[in-house]
């Protein structure tokens, strides 16, 4: 790929961090975690539990779980890959926090996630109010298991980066 990029990702079971990792890895690009302020514990992440802090924030479109940390030199980059796991067939509202962080005028997201089993649904559609108007985003794939090096690259190959 000729452009600087950078692969971002939240995962809470290191499920989304392996495929992350590869991507980086194959795409040669930086890595950066989403790390939320106050990590999720196992009781957070109990989708059978309608208390349970997922839950809540999933039912508030407006919740906005803080982030620890940022990218410090997120000008730099031209593309961004942001994974997640899918939460309730949407990206986990931490993902907003994130991309309502930075002004991505002008730059490509492309989307990659994790799933036990649902698509990307309307994925996109939510996030684009979480960032400038002229910023290209896009559903990329869903990434389960161990994909290999080579799948990776042809699906970047494909992307016409």
């Amino acid at each position: 790929m000729n452009k600087k990029a950078l692969v971002a990702y939240f995962s809470c079971t290191g499920t989304t961090k392996r495929v992350a990792e590869i991507l980086a890895d194959v795409v040669g690009a930086d890595l950066y975690e989403i790390k939320p302020e106050v990590p999720y514990t196992a009781a957070d992440l109990n989708w059978m539990d309608k208390k349970s802090r997922s839950s809540v924030e999933m039912r508030d479109p407006s919740s906005r779980p803080a982030i620890a940390g940022k990218v410090s030199n997120m000008m730099a980059y031209e593309v961004i890959f942001v994974g997640f796991p899918i939460w309730w067939y949407t990206a986990p509202n931490i993902i907003n926090t994130f991309l309502e962080s930075y002004d991505f005028s002008g730059k490509t997201i492309i989307l990659f996630a994790t799933s036990g089993g649902s698509g990307f649904g309307k994925t996109v559609e939510k996030l684009k109010g979480s960032v400038s108007p002229d910023a290209n985003i896009k559903e990329g794939r869903i990434l389960n298991g161990k994909p290999s090096r080579v799948e990776l690259a042809s699906w970047i190959k494909d992307l016409g980066l």
